[in-house]
């Protein structure tokens, strides 16, 4: 098998040690290709890694990548580089493909003489999937399968199935299609569902000014940042937030809102230390997920739960993005990737945080310390080293199912991808809260919050 990688930033150096030692009895050979290139290595595990210091473009991919072929696995882990020309290209080539998200080129999200709804990732996904019925046994394209989106839409299937055990009994039966998972998650009366993910990983050395500080790529957390700010929409959903849009007139599963991810606040919940506020992030796995849960019995859709992403990045990227704000999201001009020895302490909490059950609400995810990323793996963060362990999942999936079009990770195996990723997971952890978002919200300042159902959307907004 011939690997070639896009991209050499956080997450690749962080996959880079995982594959090799994971795949290496397989790989026949390792290409990385990356306009910058730092702590090149020639050899690993006693594996020659071949570089190829170029940026891709609209221009030049088709030639860099001339040599695609059946035997080879193409990961891309870059950002700017479009997701569905690549794809395309493998389709012909007959290469397995990875991503760990749908990009665009390089400009597209901060552009502003295209329009705002064609810079949604509802837009970019939906030009994706026109392709899959044309591809339904072509070679395997894993999209956007990182940690989140990704391992999340595993870790959903995971926690519906201990909320069932918990609420009706024990039971054998994992549900086979999309339809069973949603009837489960409707019978389950899951409302909403919150990616929700606190990193509360610390820097030795403080966040500088005009610096941006992160514990992975800062140039993919801007370029989603910069995006509309987006989510699935539920059928329990009673009034549209101010300055949100449908996509169309007609498609009522997803919105977006007129201001940026980094500029929407949302409350939310994790084991880190409980209620927290978390960004309105766009992210792939808020419309996939929302999208493969609707549940239509006879072909009436009487069921879609909500779907946010609601991210508490490091205290260090928060200050980050607030100066980002405050300079009208022009980028600073100094940017720092926080790898592991950089860290003096702290963990990152990735779950998913079911509410509106029996049970009111229900989070499970990764707890992955950075001492024990460390151990694992000494070029990773916490949070890189989750994204590592659900791209090393989704190439495993790929060559185990190498004929199967376009796939988004709900349609994967989530046991085998659970399975796979754990051990650079950290502590898998399921938690039950009695936390709701209206929690103390009229004592002080009195609101006209809607009282009769907290879990409105309205009720989660900052």
């Amino acid at each position: 098998m011939k690997i070639i990688i896009i991209g050499y930033g956080a997450v690749s150096a962080a996959f880079l040690p995982i594959l090799v030692s994971e795949l290496g009895q397989t790989i026949t050979s390792l290409k990385i290709i990356a306009p910058c290139i730092e702590d090149r290595q020639t050899r690993t595990h006693g594996l020659t890694i071949t570089w190829h210091n170029q940026a891709l473009t609209k221009e030049n991919y088709t030639n860099i990548l001339k040599d695609l072929d059946e035997e080879t696995c193409l990961i891309n882990l870059s950002v700017d580089i479009a997701t569905l020309p690549l794809v395309l290209f493998c389709q012909e080539k007959g290469a397995l493909y990875l991503d760990t998200c749908i990009e665009p080129w390089a400009g597209h999200y901060t552009n502003s003489n295209i329009d705002l709804q064609k810079r949604t990732n509802h837009s970019l996904r939906a030009h994706l999937l026109a392709e899959k019925r044309l591809f339904r046994n072509g070679p395997t394209a894993v999209i956007a399968h990182g940690a989140n989106p990704g391992l999340v839409s595993h870790f959903v299937k995971q926690a519906l199935l201990n909320l069932r055990h918990d609420l009706m009994g024990a039971s054998d039966h994992i549900p086979a299609t999309r339809q069973e998972w949603a009837q489960l998650a409707w019978k389950l009366n899951i409302k909403t569902i919150h990616i929700a993910e606190h990193d509360t990983q610390a820097a030795k050395i403080a966040k500088h000014p005009d610096e941006f500080v992160n514990t992975w790529s800062v140039d993919g957390f801007i370029g989603e940042g910069c995006q509309p700010s987006e989510l699935g929409w539920g059928t329990h959903e009673q009034t549209l937030p101010d300055g949100a849009k449908f996509h169309t007139p007609t498609c009522k599963k997803s919105i977006y809102l007129n201001r940026p991810g980094t500029s929407v606040r949302i409350k939310t919940w994790t084991p880190a230390c409980g209620p927290c506020l978390g960004f309105l992030i766009t992210h792939n796995e808020s419309l996939s997920l929302s999208d493969y849960l609707t549940y239509r019995p006879n072909d009436q859709e009487i069921y879609r739960p909500t779907v946010t992403y609601a991210y508490h990045p490091c205290n260090n990227a928060i200050l980050s993005v607030h100066e980002l704000n405050g300079n009208s999201l022009r980028p600073q001009r100094h940017r720092r990737v926080l790898k592991g020895d950089e860290i003096i302490s702290g963990a990152d909490y990735l779950g998913v945080l079911l509410m509106g059950h029996e049970k009111n609400a229900y989070w499970y995810g990764s707890v992955l310390k950075n001492t024990t990323a460390q151990t694992l793996n000494p070029a990773s963060s916490a949070t890189t080293l989750q994204v590592a362990a659900g791209v090393l999942a989704g190439i495993k999936w790929a060559l185990k199912h190498p004929k199967r079009g376009i796939v988004e990770a709900e349609e994967m195996d989530f046991a085998f991808a659970l399975d796979i990723s754990r051990r650079y997971l950290g502590d898998m952890v399921g938690v039950y809260t009695e936390w709701i978002p209206t929690c103390n919200k009229e004592v002080l300042f009195p609101s006209e919050s809607n009282s009769d159902d907290a879990w409105q959307f309205e009720n989660f907004l900052e």
